[in-house]
């Protein structure tokens, strides 16, 4: 295949949109009711904490990614900064909470879609599944986001923008229409906080709350792509990450004022719609709104799904780049400017993703896809310090103000993150993990070159492996274990205050054990190259 290059198409208001759209897709239509049986009456704080961790996650990232746009960013800097291993650990961290977005937005569209078009599901029971139909619609549907995705760049991000604006309308609709039937006392009625404070922390990943704003990495991965990525790239987080902020958390004040009084005299947890906001409008007399909010629970998760799938053929692009997946993978199509290799891959795990097992359904797999993102969000406050000691010249378009102080409370937000989905998400992942390791080890035994260089940056990556089992073990031992098997060791809050000063220890020793001069590689994968953005760069400290 011949090697082409991207092609700079996306505009402010591309890279904006490619944000917000692929936030706001299925998580408003459930997590406000989610948010309401954990944290009751104050689940609209919890949005505000997950907004506030997102954004300084953001920021961080904005100044990495001014100054470096990469294709598939989140998968590639870590190991421009620590080398191999922590490259390999979080770019198959990336490629397993990535990859399955697409196909459990696909999920959504199908269950929402069953509504309208009969023989989707079939009903034994209590139990509902999923037709032969069914799996061939959710597979159709993931074929044309993939078409979309193979023409070019520049037809997916029309489509997106089109998409992600009518994708508005609906939300604003519905809080202006559920505050005319809001009701002031259901904020004080008994049991108004079910869970207190721990159960608001559980809502931010087992309510789907931080799941709802993951969406912001957009504008990262897709910086070669970017007309003016130095400049658009920070402002595309900002302007996603506050739009969505306001959408989600108005969501849930007019969603826990309009629900009936009745429904709630007995706490929050007896609420069970099984599609909240339509049935909510059901409950209300508004028929004819609910049978709009159905129709868009088809168009968000489509458009959702649509950006997810191109966003994770870049992320198998840069981790293909980064030489711990087979080369072909990483090419770009001279013609079209697309990694089409990653494209046809990306379709077949999102497709994986919707066959019938335990974790293919949006309420079973959105605590482990939040866990997982996030787990590879959390390099970014360590690597973009540790840049500004390692390759003080490197240009930064973009500075970050406080780095200081934000980078670390950035790591520290991920870090309770990642424990508060508690031990049976975390055991999971972390679990899988460290065993894909054997993989890392077979890539890099290759040759010669690859072993001497897995010998030499091993002690870069040392604190990341460390990291993860103390997660593993305060998810056994804190307020958030499986209290069917084990006991409560650490009580909450003593094991939030413990995580938080353990991540503060493992930030510090992240940066300290960045590598001495970072593996930048200067690949001119967009059109327009502007040359290498690493001043006085020379041959040891920037590979081709």
């Amino acid at each position: 295949m011949e090697q082409g290059k991207f092609r700079r198409k996306l505009s402010l208001l591309d890279l904006t949109l490619l944000g917000v759209g692929s936030m706001v897709g299925s998580g408003w239509l459930f997590a406000s009711q989610t948010a309401a049986t954990m944290a009751g009456a104050i689940a609209w704080i919890p949005w505000l904490f997950g907004a506030l961790a997102v954004m300084l996650i953001g920021l961080v990232y904005g100044e990495m990614a001014a100054a470096i746009p990469r294709a598939g960013g989140f998968v590639r800097y870590p190991d421009y900064t620590h080398g191999s291993l922590v490259g390999y650990m979080i770019g198959f961290a990336s490629m397993m909470a990535y990859s399955s977005v697409a196909g459990v937005e696909a999920e959504a569209v199908r269950s929402y879609a069953s509504s309208y078009i009969p023989g989707l599901e079939i009903t034994q029971g209590s139990a509902t599944n999923v037709t032969l139909i069914g799996n061939l619609f959710q597979i159709a549907l993931l074929v044309l986001f993939f078409l979309i995705n193979y023409w070019s760049v520049q037809v997916f991000g029309k489509i997106n923008t089109i998409v992600t604006t009518l994708k508005f309308v609906v939300p604003l609709l519905t809080i202006i229409i559920l505050f005319f039937s809001f009701h002031p006392s259901n904020f004080t009625v008994n049991k108004a906080t079910p869970g207190g404070i721990h159960g608001a922390m559980q809502a931010l990943t087992a309510g789907g709350l931080v799941f709802s704003f993951l969406g912001f990495r957009q504008a990262v991965d897709f910086g070669s792509e970017a007309k003016n990525p130095q400049r658009d790239i920070p402002r595309a987080i900002v302007f996603a990450v506050l739009l969505s902020t306001a959408i989600y958390v108005l969501l849930q004040i007019v969603f826990l004022g309009a629900v009936p009084h009745d429904m709630i005299a007995n706490g929050w947890q007896a609420i069970s719609f099984k599609s909240p906001f339509a049935n909510l409008m059901e409950t209300l007399g508004l028929g004819w709104m609910a049978v709009i909010i159905f129709a868009d629970a088809i168009l968000s998760p489509s458009g959702t799904g649509n950006i997810y799938l191109a966003g994770t053929a870049r992320t198998l692009f840069a981790w293909a780049k980064n030489g711990y997946f087979y080369s072909v993978i990483g090419k770009i199509d001279a013609r079209t400017g697309l990694p089409r290799g990653a494209l046809w891959l990306t379709l077949i795990l999102s497709i994986v993703w919707t066959l019938p097992f335990r974790f293919s359904m949006w309420s079973g797999l959105v605590d482990a896809v939040t866990s997982a993102t996030v787990m590879t969000y959390m390099i970014g406050p360590v690597g973009v310090t540790a840049l500004r000691r390692t390759a003080p010249d490197l240009k930064r378009p973009y500075r970050l103000k406080g780095l200081h102080i934000i980078a670390p409370a950035a790591f520290i937000c991920a870090t309770w993150i990642i424990y508060w989905a508690g031990w049976q998400t975390d055991s999971l992942l972390i679990g899988f993990t460290l065993a894909s390791l054997i993989l890392y080890f077979a890539f890099m035994d290759k040759d010669a070159e690859s072993r001497q260089r897995m010998k030499n940056e091993w002690k870069s990556g040392i604190w990341l492996i460390v990291y993860y089992l103390f997660i593993a073990a305060m998810s056994v031992l804190g307020s958030f274990t499986n209290t069917n098997v084990y006991h409560i060791v650490i009580p909450n809050p003593w094991d939030t205050i413990i995580v938080g000063v353990g991540g503060l220890v493992f930030y510090y020793w992240g940066v300290a054990s960045a590598l001495r001069v970072p593996r930048i590689a200067d690949e001119s994968e967009a059109e327009e190259v502007q040359g290498a953005n690493y001043a006085g760069a020379t041959d040891s400290s920037v590979q081709a």
